[in-house]
């Protein structure tokens, strides 16, 4: 009668040692799909974003580099990935890598953000 108690007692504990394994690997899932939404998929959409800018470079715009050296492009080279910034009164060409533009000044192209915070501005005092 005892070895039958002790049995049950056996398989229960069994049982409750599966279900918690069970639900430790459940919080593990839990956590490493947290973090990926936190941490990686945003850094992903923020690189895609600045391959977006560094791809959409044209001759002729005013850009800045990731060391703060602001100039006009001048060139650019498909084949090593540079172009040729002319920056000063003293028409200073300096080659850079296109990883090294960190954003894209030239005012055509920045009215396009402002004009969606007036849109903002305008539908918030219309409000």
């Amino acid at each position: 009668m005892d070895s039958l108690f002790l049995l049950e007692q056996q398989a229960g504990q069994e049982g409750g040692g599966t279900l918690a394994t069970v639900g430790m690997i459940g919080i593990w899932v839990l956590i490493f799909v947290a973090m990926y939404f936190i941490l990686i998929r945003p850094q992903r959409k923020k690189q895609k974003e600045e391959d977006a800018l560094r791809a959409g470079v044209e001759i002729g715009d005013d850009v800045t580099t990731i060391g703060g050296i602001v100039g006009k492009v001048i060139a650019i080279r498909e084949d090593d990935e540079t172009l040729v910034l002319e920056t000063g009164s003293d028409k200073i060409r300096i080659r850079f890598k296109k990883w090294a533009i960190s954003s894209i000044d030239t005012p055509e192209k920045q009215p396009k953000k402002e004009e969606k915070k007036s849109r903002k501005n305008n539908k918030n005092e219309e409000e």
